[in-house]
């Protein structure tokens, strides 16, 4: 039975193998550029997968060049690029295939990872069981106390009646004091600056007529 199965598996080798020696070879060359800046991809992984997998790089020019078998399928692959395919033609007249490949870029949303300064949750605990903390009263009522606790206290707090109260009040006030002041400039003859220019002029005209 191993007999049987060792001349399957030979008899399957050399037909494949006999199968790629038939087909012709091409060198396959070409340059790869980017679908909508039409600017050139470099370093770009290029996998023959007919077959055998067999691996090929672009240059930083985004050239490359290897030989290939005609009916080959060829995977184009890059970080940042979707995956291209093109498959070598065959019966070709000439033992030469040069193509203009183009790939599109692939926007890949990645979730938002944040960053704790502890490299591990060992040292996490580690650091938490050493933290040391306020434990006697005084530290506490400085803590409590202290500027940046009022103030976000301060912000997040909502305001009582006597405060809302205050600070009504100093609207209206405000608000009064500013309209009283619009109705003096508005009327000239309670405007101090209209009857200083009034009697400057009366000054000049007496003067005028002396002369």
């Amino acid at each position: 039975m191993r007999n049987w199965l060792f001349l399957i598996f030979l008899f399957c080798s050399l037909s494949g193998f006999s199968q790629v020696r038939d087909k012709k070879l091409v060198q396959f060359s070409g340059i790869i550029m980017n679908r909508d800046s039409n600017t050139v991809v470099p370093y770009v992984t290029i996998t023959n997968v007919t077959g055998r997998d067999q691996f090929f790089s672009a240059n930083y020019k985004g050239y490359f060049s290897f030989v290939a078998n005609e009916g080959d399928t060829l995977v184009f692959t890059a970080v940042g690029y979707k995956r291209e395919g093109i498959v070598i033609p065959v019966n070709l007249s000439d033992n030469k295939y040069t193509v203009l490949m183009k790939m599109q870029q692939e926007v890949i949303n990645l979730p938002g990872v944040r960053v704790y300064p502890w490299a591990s949750t060992d040292e996490f605990k580690k650091e938490f069981m050493t933290l040391k903390f306020a434990d006697d009263d005084l530290e506490i009522a400085k803590k409590n106390v202290s500027r940046e606790s009022l103030s976000a206290m301060m912000a997040t707090l909502p305001r009582d009646g006597g405060e809302m109260q205050s600070f009504n009040f100093q609207n209206n006030h405000n608000r009064l004091v500013n309209r009283n002041i619009n109705q003096r400039l508005a009327n000239p003859l309670l405007n101090p600056f209209a009857w200083g220019a009034l009697i400057q002029q009366i000054m000049q005209g007496d003067k005028s007529r002396e002369q």
